[in-house]
């Protein structure tokens, strides 16, 4: 009797076992080109990783790797995250695009979401923001508070993501102040402090007493502060310990919404492949404070700019537009259509400098 209750004990604890193994938590992983205290991209994005552990609790495991270059390198990390039993993986740089494709096909089972890239499978999807409606609204303070009429901007690499910000930019500066001309330095970085300053500085002695940066660190806002009288914006996060100048406002990247909405579909069965562009109106694009040191009709101007953006009412690129040789691109009213913002690659009528191959 007693041998047989011993058996049953034992036969009902592991009948116990496969619920409690069903229950495991969801592994979430991130992968992340920069340090999370970039104090930019990788910051606002480990934010979102954050956000997912204290929405869901003890259901989700996250793990991340930081400063995780573009090329090989981001390969055998997203292996090993998928080795390590990640249900789900967050590749969140545009140079992730091929080695997400890569690894996607070895591990069917497990699902990826890579930022900004266009590229996807049955496993893979895509998402990014549309940064450029904040850089309209970051082109319109900046050319209203210039006054030397020369707006620096430091670029990372020549991909349509970037080219798109420098065009959104100078169009709506122009329209504040047609006398405005873009200097632009091309850093080939992402995140590296030394380069940006040095960008930063370059600009300011070029003329510059604006800078928008498409890069990740606060060195520029430093930068600028050293130099005085400069403006500056935030980049990707708010970056505020530099507000209320010359950190004038910002563009801040809000992930944490659709990385809590897609474990949830992990967790669900109901994970699809698809491409999400989100932008003002979704929340995944968000303007940060713009401080006192801005004047308030300018002010109002951009927030009226951002409530037209949000609401559908206008669109940041819309005719007439030519492109930098002066061929038509736009006419009177027309708007340009997601498939040419995606591959865009020339500059608007009035840019000077070619994009680098």
């Amino acid at each position: 009797m007693r041998l047989e209750k011993i058996l049953a004990g034992a036969i009902l604890a592991a009948g116990l076992a496969v619920p409690a193994a069903a229950q495991d938590p969801t592994k979430v992983g991130f992968i992340y080109v920069g340090p999370i205290g970039d104090g930019g991209w990788t910051y606002e994005h480990d934010k979102g990783r954050l956000a997912v552990e204290e929405h869901f609790g003890d259901k989700v495991e996250t793990v991340f790797q930081e400063s995780v270059p573009e090329g090989a390198d981001a390969e055998r990390a997203i292996t090993q995250m998928a080795l390590r039993g990640a249900d789900l993986i967050f590749t969140t740089s545009f140079g992730f695009m091929e080695p997400t494709i890569t690894v996607a096909k070895k591990f069917p089972d497990v699902k990826f979401e890579h930022a900004t890239g266009f590229k996807t499978a049955d496993n893979v999807s895509t998402y990014s923001a549309r940064f450029y409606e904040g850089r309209a609204i970051q082109g319109h303070i900046a050319a209203s508070m210039t006054e030397s009429n020369v707006i620096g901007y430091i670029a990372s690499y020549p991909i349509p993501e970037v080219i798109r910000g420098i065009n959104a930019a100078y169009i709506h500066a122009r329209k504040a102040n047609p006398d405005v001309e873009f200097k632009i330095i091309w850093a080939y970085t992402w995140f590296d402090p030394a380069k940006e300053a040095d960008a930063a500085t370059a600009l300011i002695e070029q003329g510059a007493d604006v800078i928008l940066q498409h890069t990740d660190s606060t060195a520029p806002q430093a930068a600028a502060e050293k130099a005085g009288d400069v403006i500056t914006f935030g980049q990707a996060s708010d970056m505020a310990e530099y507000k209320p100048y010359p950190r004038v406002s910002s563009i801040i990247d809000n992930w944490a919404p659709y990385y809590i909405e897609r474990t949830q579909d992990v967790m669900d069965g109901t994970w699809e492949s698809q491409q999400v562009w989100h932008g003002i109106n979704e929340g995944m694009v968000e303007i940060g404070e713009i401080t006192d040191a801005v004047p308030e009709d300018v002010k109002t101007q951009a927030l009226a700019l951002k409530a037209e953006i949000a609401s559908g009412d206008y669109h940041p690129f819309t005719g007439p537009l030519n492109k930098q040789d002066g061929s038509a691109w736009l006419a009177e009213g027309e708007t340009a259509d997601d498939g040419t913002l995606l591959g865009m690659d020339f500059y608007v009528e009035g840019i000077s400098g070619k994009i680098p191959q």
